[in-house]
């Protein structure tokens, strides 16, 4: 989307968490905000920092949230794509306690803050519509927990790649199980706690086991079934219900 004259889109994406009514529709979309583009590697966040003036919601493009320990090594903690607020958790906090970064080029709304966190306040169905957004985040949060924690290298990478196909299936990016993966092998591994050299024996190991094709940064799952016991991934910390209940079927039928 090349230009933008309100936040309908926005508005749309709240309706999907909590029953908004036309006046809570229309007040979302008239909310002050600048469009912007962002490069690869440019800081949306930056941890330490105080929040900025606005809240910044993906309209196309990837982006990461992640950490640093003091060394300098980094966890990604969460993938953000097309229909996510990308600095939800600073809204009511004075010091960003983590960062958020484009992956790819990044196109943006950036909301008023104060116009943003007033709304919450005074109409309840747009609070409770981003109550769920921090929640689904959370739930997410615990998930990569989970994975980098307990699951072997295959079930981590597998996991990924299945809640990276479902989330862009569910934000409209594709539809079908093969898709663009603009990670580099660094990055895949500080999604799931590897080394660049075993994320790439693992995308291999995959490949020939028959559960994707893997060329480049281009993934295609091949069977659907197989990846997703083999990443032990079960979609429902993704809470699609209140994220793109459009979606028809079981994921299964999506990903033949």
């Amino acid at each position: 989307m090349s230009s933008i004259t309100n936040l309908d889109f926005f508005a749309r994406r709240l309706s999907q968490r909590a029953a908004l009514d036309e006046e809570d529709r229309a007040a979302v979309s008239a909310l002050p905000f600048q469009h912007r583009y962002l490069n690869p590697s440019a800081y949306v966040v930056r941890e330490g920092e105080p929040p900025r003036p606005h809240c910044s919601f993906v309209l196309s493009g990837l982006a990461f949230r992640h950490k640093l320990t003091v060394h300098g090594a980094r966890q990604i903690v969460s993938i953000h794509l097309a229909g996510d607020l990308l600095d939800l958790q600073h809204l009511f906090l004075n010091i960003a306690d983590h960062s958020v970064q484009a992956l790819t080029e990044l196109e943006v709304a950036d909301i008023d803050r104060d116009a943003l966190r007033e709304m919450a306040l005074e109409r309840p169905a747009v609070g409770q519509a981003l109550w769920i957004d921090g929640l689904v985040d959370a739930s997410i949060y615990r998930e990569w927990v989970l994975n980098v924690g307990r699951r072997d290298a295959r079930a981590r990478i597998a996991h990924i790649l299945c809640e990276i196909a479902v989330r862009m299936h569910a934000a409209g990016v594709i539809d079908a199980a093969d898709f663009h993966l603009p990670m580099t092998q660094e990055q895949l591994g500080d999604a799931t706690g590897m080394t660049s050299v075993h994320v790439n024996r693992t995308l291999k190991a995959l490949a020939k086991d028959g559960l994707i094709d893997h060329s480049g940064r281009w993934i295609a799952i091949q069977d659907w079934n197989k990846i997703r016991r083999e990443g032990d991934f079960n979609p429902l910390y993704l809470h699609l219900d209140q994220v793109a209940p459009h979606l028809p079927g079981p994921l299964s039928s999506m990903f033949p």
